[in-house]
């Protein structure tokens, strides 16, 4: 059945979201609260997000940045170990999850989890389980860097085996091994971002090296494409989008030290529409993927917002204040013709 010119989303959802600090953030942030209802904040800034007085400041900063724009910030703490029951209690109302990353394993991660012996984490986790607070994972080993997710399937599995009332997010997932996950454990979920939907490691490196593409986890393989593309178009009840927008200044990603994150925020509805469409997927499974099913897993209530997309073409803009996105100067199917609340 041939989608229609016009299309209407609801309440759209952006479970993994950067948005920087100090004059990033007043650069970029309003290019995920004009279209999306609310996002999933990361937590790791310089220093990272650690305690309530962090979190309740960095919200106040966002909500400054975002002006008059209709925009819940569900914000994260980061991970640590020696967070106790007591603590965790203080700052639930805060939070919506806590986001875990490896030691060293991508953008200001350095104060990540060195080791997972279970045992060094119970305490944490277990008091998370009992306040029903999610586990968001950015799930990389050290190895190969191909390897990394895929390695690091049998520690969500540890995790999801030792705490099953504790429900794991695996963050941009990237492989065919992550998806597979997804059935095997009650309590393990997943985000997508629109870039994995659309590239393999082909489009960062198979010709002239791409580093507007170049993204941690790196893109793969054709065939892990396609199992992320299998459950993202069935609305599969246990994925959700999740943009990792990650904006860095043009210096750091064109440079021989290239910073890892691509920039979707602005045309990530834009770029699911059409991939959607692509794939002649039901609209219904696309309201589900950028919002039902977050709103499910996450058991939350964000405003009300309609996106209205219209299909003519969009020149992607070169910069949005400084910071290159995705495809830019580059011709998509869809633009954003209208945003309105309620």
């Amino acid at each position: 059945m041939p989608y229609p010119t016009r299309i209407t989303l609801n309440t759209p959802l952006d479970m993994h979201l950067h948005l920087r600090d100090g004059e990033m953030l007043h650069n970029i942030a309003q290019a995920s609260a004009h279209t999306f209802s609310g996002a999933i904040i990361m937590p790791n800034l310089v220093p990272p997000v650690t305690t309530k007085e962090e979190v309740v400041a960095y919200r106040a900063r966002i909500e400054e940045a975002i002006g008059d724009e209709t925009f819940t910030p569900y914000m994260t703490l980061f991970f640590k170990p020696s967070y106790d029951r007591a603590f965790l209690e203080s700052i639930k109302e805060e939070i919506t999850a806590i986001k875990l990353y490896p030691a060293g394993i991508t953008t200001n991660s350095e104060g990540g989890v060195s080791g997972f012996d279970v045992e060094d984490l119970r305490e944490t986790l277990e008091a998370m389980s009992d306040l029903d607070i999610p586990l968001c994972v950015h799930g990389e080993t050290n190895g190969f860097v191909m390897d990394r997710e895929a390695e690091f399937v049998s520690i969500y599995e540890r995790l999801a085996a030792a705490f099953p009332r504790l429900k794991i997010i695996m963050e941009h997932i990237t492989t065919k091994e992550s998806v597979a996950a997804l059935d095997r454990f009650e309590n393990l979920y997943a985000t997508i971002t629109v870039h994995h939907l659309f590239i393999t490691l082909d489009d960062v490196a198979g010709g002239m090296l791409q580093p507007h593409l170049f993204c941690k986890p790196i893109a793969k393989r054709p065939e892990d494409r396609e199992a992320l593309l299998k459950v993202a178009l069935a609305a599969h009840p246990k994925v959700m989008f999740g943009s990792d927008s990650a904006p860095h200044p043009r210096e750091a990603k064109e440079s021989c030290g290239c910073a890892a994150g691509v920039f979707t925020a602005p045309i990530a509805l834009q770029l699911l529409t059409e991939l959607f469409e692509t794939h002649n997927a039901p609209l219904e499974n696309l309201q589900k993927f950028i919002s039902g099913n977050a709103q499910n897993i996450y058991g939350i209530m964000p405003p009300a917002k309609t996106v209205i997309l219209e299909k003519h073409p969009f020149t992607v803009p070169e910069s949005y204040n400084g910071v290159v996105p995705m495809y830019a100067g580059e011709e998509i199917k869809y633009t954003i013709t209208e945003v309105s609340d309620g």
